[in-house]
């Protein structure tokens, strides 16, 4: 009988436990590129102005639409239609083209393209989808066009194998919260991102106290992988491997800039304790492999151990 009770109070802890772990596994591969490489944090710092075009309009603008004004609504960020104006063309920064069939891949009915000046905020967005993909498309591609480029693989319309692809689902909703909140910035890296998406997913837990503690566990795991990845001998996320587009120069690169990552991480005290000296050492690690960002960071990473030292 003790054994049953005892059964019955750790069900639903155990429970939240593993959804909170798997919720912050599918935040931190949607900071993630399939090529491979680790992304920053880009987002809108402009109204959006929405041009939808291209074959079987009649069939598919309203629900594409309603995609995007989802989206924009959960950032917060001003949504306007141009389609209908004679300039549209002109005047859009977010341009949505409704294909033929037989055009993009086989396995790639849609694709969203970002394209910014420097990875900081978007200056305009492109999204082309097959007419027949355009229905359970919509919002994947929506949640790209706001920024958010990785395609994890937990409860999220981004995913490879969705549970859901006609509405926003949970964790939709906290990546955009997230994304768009007062404490974030264009140009983040992904360990000062996470611990705004994390605060975001505790914030929907039961138990909060439990959540934290499960967070702090995750991030000490993921440090230490990174850690590893950034050295060489680690691997990116299962889910990029899935992908099947990552590329041998995408996961180049992306050491090189978990290198960096981790220097900024160290520096600033971002999902781990400060620590200049490891800064330093990430931050070089950074410079050799090439990285200029790194270089960059080098001198308040140095300034920063010279005074702690003293």
């Amino acid at each position: 009988m003790a054994a049953l009770l005892a059964a019955a109070v750790a069900g639903p802890c155990l429970a939240q436990a593993d959804e909170f772990d798997q919720g912050m596994g599918t935040m931190w591969e949607v900071l993630w590129h399939q090529s491979g490489t680790p992304t920053r944090l880009v987002r809108w710092e402009q109204d959006m102005r929405v041009r939808i075009f291209g074959v079987n309009l009649a069939q598919h603008k309203q629900h594409t639409l309603q995609a995007l004004r989802d989206v924009a609504a959960e950032a917060g960020v001003k949504l306007v239609d141009v389609s209908d104006r004679p300039d549209a063309a002109q005047v859009a920064n977010v341009s949505v083209e409704i294909v033929p069939d037989s055009q993009l891949e086989d396995n790639q009915p849609c694709v969203t393209y970002l394209n910014f000046q420097t990875e900081t905020k978007i200056d305009s967005a492109a999204m082309q989808m097959r007419s027949r993909d355009a229905w359970r498309c919509a919002y994947h591609e929506s949640m790209h066009v706001m920024g958010v480029r990785g395609h994890p693989a937990g409860k999220t319309v981004l995913s490879y194998f969705p549970t859901k692809v006609d509405g926003l689902l949970p964790l939709d909703r906290a990546m955009l919260h997230a994304w768009y909140s007062p404490r974030t910035r264009g140009g983040m890296t992904p360990f000062e991102v996470l611990p705004i998406l994390a605060d975001e997913l505790v914030a929907q837990m039961p138990d909060k106290t439990a959540a934290a503690a499960s967070r702090d566990r995750f991030f000490t795991r993921t440090i230490d992988q990174m850690q590893s990845f950034a050295n060489g001998a680690g691997d990116v996320p299962m889910i990029v491997k899935r992908s099947g587009k990552s590329t041998e120069e995408g996961i180049r690169f992306g050491r090189m800039e978990m290198c960096y990552f981790l220097g900024v991480a160290y520096l600033e005290g971002a999902s781990v304790p400060p620590d200049a000296t490891l800064a330093v050492r990430w931050l070089q690690r950074a410079a050799n492999l090439g990285s200029r960002t790194a270089q960059a960071k080098l001198g308040a990473a140095q300034g920063r151990m010279t005074a702690a030292s003293r």
